[in-house]
């Protein structure tokens, strides 16, 4: 597989040293509402107090509905002759009798059956088991089959009540109702007052529970860590882009007495994870001013209005702490241009968008309230959000050059203890296109590695172990027959011949065929140093290193093997960007066939439709197809001429696996490829400059 090294512009890195979040703010800081457990505002749910004072009084109103008023009590079924029994004996104090089933109340509870009884015995064989004894006052029984015409003159004789309505065995109706029904009205009452208090507090958007509170985290200097200017490396003219924002937070006066007011709003704009954030934090401690910081997704819920309703409490926050900035982060999740959303969230996002240039319009830079944004995506915010008065100043922060990556190693290796091999100015040199989250990560896991091999300090070839583990990934401990391995072995010395002969391609800095991620062997080339603009020899020579690969296994086996499946698709995009993008077909010519894409997330196209006709799409196929059958023409005709040169490298590599810049040149007996503009005009040197 062909590695084609940090220097490659198809990759965008991070961004630079100290990517952190905004710790989370403690306390309450003046004129703030109260934090909640994630150090935002409190969002309107009852404190713990609350919920206790609820769990009591519902366990109250149990105790008093168990103990002192019971419900309807369950009559006992007796034989209609314990029912006599007991009106003889003047226990019975009222009867209701409906059809052939009377039932009553006694003045005494009455147990039945009796233990000891008959009727209490288990006869399981005859009868089967009785039900267990119980004691109650209401009961109930039948008449028998025949009437008995003397119940009603030994009712009357005993003075038992005769009604012509179903009883009451309970208590009051109206205390059994309450107390049957009072946890529901419980909670209904609580609920209630808790949505008056919540729409007290948070206003119309707040009236579901505070959902309309800012969910903004609150840095304060005094009592988080301060994030200054020299916590931040590598790019400078961001940096210097924002110094007159600090000044202004501390010394308004030199500004506003001669008439200037500071901007709204600064945007700043760079690749995912270049610090923005970071760089907004370190403005804030510069400027010693309280710094509030949201992700532009937290605007926005399922509730129409909630996102609004969040914006307009942030701007009173920021107003009540004046001087203060607003950091809104990942800004183009609201600030798309109207229109473009989705139907089911357009309704939402549009007024959360319309709230923001409303409170943007609403308040004076005189206030001393500054709103940074970032965003990787700025072509598709809205114009109104980009106009002046507004955000008024686009900030880039721009992936950092060699210096620059030098100077972020140094911030993140302050507390790294370093071997005295380790050569930062090499370090750097070797990660171009990284930024500065990439090299913290480097170091992170150069320390890891460091540690895991039991030493007292970091290595350079911790540094290097580190760097191919970040872009291939760990090593794979899988069983490779030799045959596997010698084919492997000429795939990559394939392409680290081509690196050595073809001139302007970038130096091999080592070679591998240990399995590492997807990869079952890599080929590193390191470019000696940062590329802006790229030559059209220098692209047509990276081709034919990438087919390297493909042209050794042909010469030396025959064949072909799914091997190369990367180094083609690499190869084909390159000469399809050649074609579409830069210019570079006589047959085309100087005009731009591709959809445009986003500067700061490669592979994202803004457009998607095809911009240009059938003809002309077969003659970009045609022409993509010629320069590929070129390049691998070309790496055939140098790889066999330099066979032994080859061979030689293919035998080390099974020997040692993995050789260094300096093994590479001592086995194949080459030269360092020569620099385009010294190389001398050779044949081959010709059919690289041949468009």
């Amino acid at each position: 597989m062909k590695w084609p090294g940090s220097g490659s512009s198809s990759r965008t890195p991070l961004g630079f040293p100290g990517a952190r979040r905004p710790p989370a703010p403690q306390g309450k800081p003046p004129g703030a509402t109260p934090p909640g457990k994630d150090g935002g505002p409190q969002t309107g749910w009852p404190s713990g107090r609350m919920w206790l004072v609820f769990a009591l009084v519902l366990l109250a109103n149990f105790a008093i509905t168990r103990f002192f008023a019971p419900g309807a009590e369950t009559p006992i079924t007796v034989p209609y002759t314990v029912f006599k029994q007991q009106v003889t004996s003047n226990n019975v104090e009222a009867i209701y009798s409906r059809g052939e089933v009377i039932e009553g109340r006694f003045i005494k509870p009455v147990t039945y059956p009796t233990p000891g009884s008959r009727e209490a015995r288990e006869d399981k064989l005859a009868f089967g088991p009785r039900p267990e004894p119980r004691t109650a006052r209401a009961f109930k029984t039948t008449l028998p089959a025949f009437v008995d015409p003397g119940l009603e003159a030994l009712l009357i004789a005993h003075n038992v009540e005769i009604s012509a309505t179903p009883m009451q065995n309970g208590g009051n109706p109206l205390v059994t109702f309450l107390l049957g029904f009072g946890p529901a009205l419980l909670i209904i009452g609580f609920y209630v007052w808790f949505f008056r208090r919540a729409q007290k507090s948070g206003g119309l958007g707040g009236s579901l529970m505070g959902i309309g509170r800012s969910k903004a985290r609150r840095y304060d200097k005094e009592r988080d860590t301060k994030v200054t200017f020299d916590d931040v490396a590598g790019i400078d003219e961001a940096e210097n882009e924002l110094v007159e924002i600090v000044e202004f937070l501390k010394n308004p006066e030199k500004y506003t007495r001669l008439g200037g007011t500071a901007p709204k709003g600064v945007l700043l704009v760079g690749a995912p994870g270049t610090g923005k954030t970071l760089l907004a934090r370190a403005v804030a401690g510069e400027a010693g001013v309280p710094f509030f910081s949201m992700s532009a997704a937290e605007f926005v819920e399922m509730i129409v209005g909630v996102g609004a309703a969040r914006v307009r409490d942030l701007f009173r926050q920021a107003r009540e702490n004046a001087p203060a900035i607003i950091f809104i982060d990942e800004l183009d999740s609201i600030g798309r241009a109207r229109g473009q959303v989705a139907l089911g969230a357009a309704s939402e996002q549009e007024q959360t968008l319309n709230q923001i240039l409303t409170e943007m319009d609403g308040f004076s830079s005189r206030e001393g309230i500054i709103v940074l944004a970032a965003t990787n995506q700025p072509d598709v915010l809205d114009k109104a959000l980009l106009r002046p008065g507004r955000f008024d100043r686009r900030v880039v922060v721009n992936l950092p050059d060699k210096t620059g990556r030098e100077a972020i190693l140094k911030v993140h290796t302050r507390n790294v203890p370093l071997a005295p091999d380790v050569n930062l100015g090499e370090i750097a040199a070797a990660t171009p296109g990284l930024a500065g989250a990439d090299l913290r990560n480097l170091v992170n896991e150069a320390a890891l590695l460091a540690a895991r091999r039991e030493q007292n300090d970091v290595r350079s070839k911790d540094f290097f172990d580190a760097l191919e583990k970040i872009v291939l990934g760990p090593e794979r401990p899988i069983l490779l027959s030799r045959e596997d391995k010698e084919r492997i072995a000429y795939h990559e010395s394939g392409h680290a011949i081509l690196a050595l002969l073809v001139p302007g391609a970038d130096p091999v800095h080592r070679v591998s065929i240990v399995p590492r991620g997807q990869a079952l062997g890599v080929t590193y080339q390191r470019p000696e140093s940062d590329r802006y603009n790229y030559p059209e020899a220098y692209l047509r020579a990276r081709i034919i290193g990438m087919l390297g690969g493909r042209a050794a296994e042909e010469i030396v086996y025959g064949t072909r093997t799914t091997g190369a499946e990367n180094d083609i698709e690499q190869a084909t995009q390159l000469a399809r960007n050649m074609v579409t993008r830069w210019g570079m077909s006589d047959k085309v010519g100087m005009v731009s066939l591709a959809p445009r894409q986003n500067p700061f997330l490669p592979g994202m196209d803004y457009g998607a439709a095809k911009p240009f006709s059938e003809d002309t799409a077969r003659i970009i196929d045609a022409e993509v197809r010629g320069i590929i059958n070129d390049s691998l023409s070309q790496a055939r005709k140098l790889l066999t001429t330099h066979r032994k040169a080859l061979d030689a490298l293919v035998h080390a590599l099974l020997e040692h696996e993995t050789l260094d810049e300096q093994q590479i040149l001592e086995v194949t007996g080459l030269p360092p490829a020569p620099p385009l503009e010294t190389a001398p005009r050779t044949v081959a040197n010709a059919d690289l400059r041949r468009a």
